[in-house]
């Protein structure tokens, strides 16, 4: 296997590793000629050590080796471990390669508004211990409008009653031009049925009241979920404003004491969540970024990194 990188990350990348906190190593492979000549190119190679019975124990070692064509989808899609690498430092490198540096470089290239994926991730571990009381009105509102008509009505028959407020508004159409709806993190296609939407409202009243008020004792919190909930939308400030992410994150001690329990989520984390996440979707309103990635770059890229490393100067 050829590797273009290998490096420290997670918890010991971010800078928030606890004494229980594993190894955790990510990098990136070349495929090997017959791989990609028939078409077997693999996703990852992941490799794990430890008793095999447990996760993520202290002197665990967990390693995914993407291949080069999937990590650059991945960056591609804007997902979190692939900016994560992108933006490890040298430091952090095990193995390192030209090709690499080269990815490293043109990283801008991957910036794009679906870095919004971060906070969505943020929005939806913050929604499991939400305490607003908004969220919960806004549930409510949705079934008063719904449990007025017969169970058979469609959502785009009442579309124009539906309530438009902070957690309950219209999102973008899917590819097929259908209209979409969103309550509280939980999307709804304009062919739903009345009679399937209220149940799924209804199980999200119960079990978000209930979290809400645990939340507010600072009971049964993931609190490990909650510090990547708060990670994440800082690492997409970070790229916003200053156009990269450092490590270890500066933000590392408040991460570790969420991370451990320390501070009262109620008065301090929740409040420090939501702040944030609004002042990254600001930003990201107000952003230029493009839409998409430039694909036609990076599929260039790999055509030019096989024929070099692969086929040699073959002609097509």
């Amino acid at each position: 296997m050829d590797l273009i990188v290998k490096m420290k990350f997670g918890a010991h990348l971010y800078g928030t590793a606890t004494a229980s906190s594993d190894l955790d190593y990510k990098g990136v492979f070349l495929p090997t000629r017959e791989e990609i000549l028939l078409g077997r190119i693999p996703k990852c190679r992941a490799f794990t050590t430890g008793d095999g019975l447990s996760k993520n124990l202290a002197g665990d070692v967990d390693e995914e080796i993407y291949s080069l064509h999937y990590f650059i989808q991945l960056a591609c899609e804007g997902q979190t471990v692939a900016l994560d690498m992108l933006h490890a430092p040298e430091q952090a490198w095990i193995v390192s390669s030209d090709i690499w540096r080269r990815i490293v470089a043109e990283r801008r290239r991957f910036y794009t508004k679906s870095l919004r994926a971060f906070v969505v991730y943020a929005r939806r571990q913050a929604a499991k211990y939400g305490i607003k009381g908004s969220r919960l009105n806004a549930a409510a509102q949705v079934l008063t409008v719904l449990k007025r008509h017969p169970a058979e009505t469609r959502l785009r028959q009442v579309w124009d009653a539906l309530p438009r407020a902070e957690h309950c508004f219209e999102v973008e159409p899917t590819p097929t031009g259908l209209r979409q709806y969103q309550v509280c993190g939980k999307t709804f296609q304009e062919t739903v049925a009345a009679g399937h939407a209220i149940p799924i409202l209804e199980k999200f009243l119960a079990d978000y009241g209930a979290r809400a008020r645990l939340a507010a004792e600072n009971k049964n919190i993931d609190w490990k979920a909650v510090s990547h909930a708060l990670r994440a939308a800082l690492q997409t400030r970070e790229i916003l404003t200053l156009g990269t992410i450092r490590y270890p994150l500066a933000d590392a001690p408040f991460l570790m004491a969420v991370k451990t329990g320390q501070l009262d989520y109620a008065s301090e984390v929740a409040p420090a969540l939501e702040k944030l996440m609004t002042e990254v979707e600001d930003l990201l309103d107000r952003s230029v970024l493009p839409e998409r990635a430039d694909a036609a770059y990076w599929e260039g890229f790999i055509c030019e990194i096989l024929e070099k490393h692969r086929f040699g100067d073959c002609q097509k």
